[in-house]
């Protein structure tokens, strides 16, 4: 079950609802307008491992390059 964003066009509230099937019943909850659209959103990645700058250079962790062309 999806969460999407919605911004409503009658009083630009934004907000997210959690939707079930393909054809929500959604409308905006400050208003009660149905004329909302659905924004576009990106999603959230969890378990995905980034590589880690924290000690201020701009190269791998596995190497002292300045960059990462040089070692792969």
């Amino acid at each position: 079950m999806p969460v999407y964003e919605y911004k409503c066009n009658e009083c630009s509230e934004d907000f997210e609802k959690l939707v079930y099937g393909s054809d929500p019943d959604v409308s905006c909850p400050k208003c009660n307008s149905r004329n909302i659209t659905k924004k576009f959103s990106l999603f959230g990645m969890s378990g995905v491992e980034k590589p880690a700058t924290s000690s201020g250079r701009s190269g791998c962790s596995s190497c002292s390059k300045s960059t990462c062309s040089s070692c792969h």
